[in-house]
Order: C-alpha cells, then sequence, then structure tokens
C-alpha cells in the first residue's frame, strides 16, 4: 500500500513523474552494467576453470585419491579468512533482503573452494558458486558507491543473475531465479530490469569466450495427449519426494554431525567426506565427481541411467558439501532429477529422454522452490515443444514438495495451498 508521500508523488505534475522515472531507470542502467560486467567476467573466468578442471580430473583420475588433501587446503583458506562458520548460499538470501552485507573475499574464496572440489573429485554443482560470487559483488559495490539499504539487496541480485547467466548459460532463468529465490510468494519486481540486463552482460561475456549455449536434445517427445500427462505427472510426483528427500538429507547430514564429537573438528570433518568420495568413486566409477553433466546428458539425449544412480549422487553431494567441500547442490538436484526420471518414466511408459528432461526441471522447482524460474529453464535447456510437459510438471513438484528447501534462509511469504500468510 503507498504511503502519504508516496501518493503526493505520484499527484505531482506530469514531467516531474517523467523525470523520476528516467532517473531510476537509467541509475538501475548502470549499476547493472558495472555488475553485470565485473560479476559475468568472473563468473565466465570460473566456468573455464571448472571446465579445465574437468578435463584434468577426467585424464587423471587418480586426482581423486588427493581429494583429502583439497579438502584441508580449503578449510584452511576459510579459516584463514575468519569466515570458518560461512554460511554459503543462506548469507546471500539474507543479504537479498538486506538483512546482511557479503564481504569481498567470499568471492575468492568460493572461486577456489569450488575449483579445488570440482578438480579433485567432490560431487558439487556451480550455482552455489555462481550465486555467492555474484552476489559479494553486488554487495561490495552497494558498500563502494554508498547506496541506501534499499539500494543494495538490488545490486546483490544483479550480481546473482550476471554470475549465474555467466556460469549456467541460461540468462532467462538466471534473472527470474535472481528475484524468486530469497522469499517465496513475492518478487521484488522493481530489480526486474536491472537483473535482466546484468543477465543478459554476463550470458554475452559467456559467448564472448567461445562457450557454448547450454541446451539439450531431448531424443523422443510424444504428441501432446491424456496418456502423456498422467505420466508427466506421475513423474512430477516422485520428483516431489526425491526432491524432499534430499533437502531433508542435507538438513538431518548437517544436524548429525554436530552431535559426532570428533566431527567437530572441520579438518577431520572433511577428509572423512572425502575417504567417503574416494570410496564412492572406487566402487560406482567417476560419474558421480564433480557436476555429473555427462550423466546428465546421456540421461536426456539417450535415455539412458542406471537406476540408484540418483542415490548414489545424493549421498555424494552430501559427503560433499556437509562436509566442508565448496560449490553449489543444484546440479546435483538435477542429477538425480534427470536419473531418477529417466528410470522411472520409461518403466511407466513415458518417452526416458523426455521424462529425464521433465525430472531434472521438476526436482529444480521442488528444491529451490522456484516454479517460473523452473519452467523458464525448460525453455532454454529444452526448447518450447518440452516446455508444455514442465507447465504440469513443475507445479505439482513445487507444490508437493511442500516447505522442504536446500536453503534455511529462504522465507515463505505466502502458504503454498490457501491465499494467506504461512504459518511458520
Amino acid at each position: 500500500m503507498l504511503d502519504k508521500s508516496q501518493v503526493k508523488a505520484w499527484l505531482e505534475h506530469p514531467k516531474q513523474r517523467a523525470k523520476r522515472s528516467l532517473s531510476a531507470f537509467f541509475r538501475w542502467g548502470f549499476f547493472a552494467l558495472l555488475c553485470g560486467a565485473l560479476a559475468g567476467v568472473a563468473g565466465t573466468l570460473l566456468f573455464w576453470v571448472l571446465h579445465m578442471a574437468q578435463s584434468v580430473r577426467e585424464a587423471h583420475g587418480w586426482l581423486v585419491y588427493l581429494l583429502p588433501v583439497a579438502g584441508v587446503i580449503i578449510v584452511f583458506l576459510y579459516r584463514t579468512a575468519h569466515m570458518a562458520s560461512d554460511r554459503g548460499t543462506n548469507r546471500i538470501v539474507c543479504a537479498v533482503r538486506g538483512e546482511e552485507e557479503v564481504p569481498l573475499r567470499t568471492a575468492a574464496l568460493i572461486f577456489f573452494g569450488t575449483a579445488l572440489t570440482h578438480l579433485y573429485g567432490g560431487s558439487s554443482g556451480r550455482e552455489g558458486a555462481a550465486l555467492q560470487l555474484g552476489g559479494s559483488i553486488g554487495s561490495w559495490l552497494s558498500r563502494v558507491f554508498k547506496v541506501d539499504r534499499q539500494v543494495a539487496p538490488i545490486l546483490v541480485m544483479c550480481g546473482m543473475s550476471a554470475a549465474f547467466a555467466a556460469i549456467f548459460g541460461t540468462p532467462v532463468t538466471a534473472a527470474v531465479f535472481a528475484l524468486e529465490l530469497a522469499t517465496v510468494g513475492a518478487m521484488p519486481f522493481v530489480a526486474f530490469w536491472p537483473c535482466g540486463l546484468s543477465a543478459l552482460i554476463g550470458y554475452a561475456i559467456r559467448l564472448a569466450t567461445g562457450a557454448d549455449t547450454e541446451f539439450f536434445h531431448i531424443a523422443e517427445i510424444p504428441e501432446f495427449g491424456l496418456v502423456p500427462l498422467l505420466q508427466v505427472a506421475l513423474v512430477a510426483i516422485g520428483c516431489a519426494l526425491v526432491s524432499q528427500l534430499f533437502c531433508h538429507s542435507m538438513t538431518f547430514s548437517g544436524k548429525l554431525i554436530k552431535r559426532v564429537s570428533f566431527l567437530e573438528n572441520p579438518y577431520v570433518r572433511v577428509v572423512v567426506g572425502a575417504v567417503g568420495m574416494v570410496l564412492i568413486t572406487l566402487i560406482f566409477g567417476h560419474d558421480y565427481n564433480g557436476t555429473g553433466m555427462g550423466v546428465i546428458e546421456q540421461a536426456i539425449t539417450r535415455g539412458e541411467a542406471d537406476w540408484y544412480a540418483f542415490l548414489i549422487k545424493l549421498v555424494a553431494t552430501v559427503l560433499t558439501l556437509k562436509f566442508g567441500f565448496k560449490g553449489g547442490e543444484i546440479v546435483p538436484a538435477m542429477f538425480m532429477g534427470a536419473t531418477f526420471g529417466c528410470v522411472f518414466g520409461g518403466l511407466i511408459g513415458l518417452s526416458p529422454s523426455l521424462s529425464a528432461a521433465i525430472g531434472l526441471t521438476a526436482l529444480f522447482a521442488g528444491v529451490t522452490n522456484c516454479p517460473i524460474a523452473a519452467v523458464l529453464l525448460s525453455f532454454e535447456l529444452f526448447g518450447a515443444e518440452s516446455a508444455v510437459y514442465a507447465l504440469l510438471a513443475v507445479p505439482i513438484s513445487w507444490s508437493l514438495s511442500g516447505y522442504a528447501s536446500l536453503y534455511s534462509k529462504q522465507h515463505f511469504l505466502f502458504s503454498k495451498y490457501q491465499l494467506s500468510a504461512w504459518e511458520h
């Protein structure tokens, strides 16, 4: 609701209103250009570093045996920088709501921490690094320009959008995801213009370096009809359950670690997690190291996946991210969604390739509580032809996943099940 001063402003002379609008437009445009350029360069650099890290790791599989050493280095870096109790993406979520600032050293730490994790075979994604990298740059710029508390969160979102678009290659999803993430049920549309521009700049920088656009070709898409819709709905219901399993596993493992005395030491904890990852690699192979994009691509383009793949990836991600390594949770969630969807969809008669794509977007919606971004992700990754099925799967998974979330600081402004404020 507008207060008296805002009503008065609207009643001013049209020229004054136009002047205010143009001033705000160009101010946001300036900050978007600056955030987009800085976070876009940083995000693109991280993209190529992770790309090279994956190539080196795949060429030298023995590097996974050095994962404990990499973990010790990561813990040492964070403790030396006085960020031993770093809350990762949760801190960025709080910054978007204007509750706190993010130190610039977060960018450097998440950059090197994620690179080491990927190089030596930890199971993590890229988007957590993107959000923290871009968000810390945006927060730093807000301090450099000494903007007020209402402007600072928008700069954080601009940085998030640019870095996400640069690293993941999906600018439309990047802009909306930054708006949708912090508070479920309320999107700050005032940030739509600057976040959109920042995302485009970050994406343009990525393309200028020769990086490809992320896109997966679905092998078989059935003709639109009642039977495929029912099958997609069943896949979405399954993904909602898997998303709850993943979120609760991450939360429970964090609580369990605090109750085990010898795991209180961060060096011991990270070595235990690394040893667990080494064992997984020895038993199941290298598919569960890094992002696992090769497995995701195989599930979607060829319709092939092991029935247990999503469970092993879940365990591997918990051992990596909850035990001290760095990266993101969303790409592992996409891995789980694609492999689960591929197998389950094939069992019920749906195209395994399509159901893998549906599983990826449905699980993304379930674990992040960002359904609009999830539908847009389907358009960007798979094209418009399959997005009609995502329009059914995403709301189902989002609704049935309840209030589980990968981010404990995410706020639910409204109930998922009725038009009222959410009661804790």
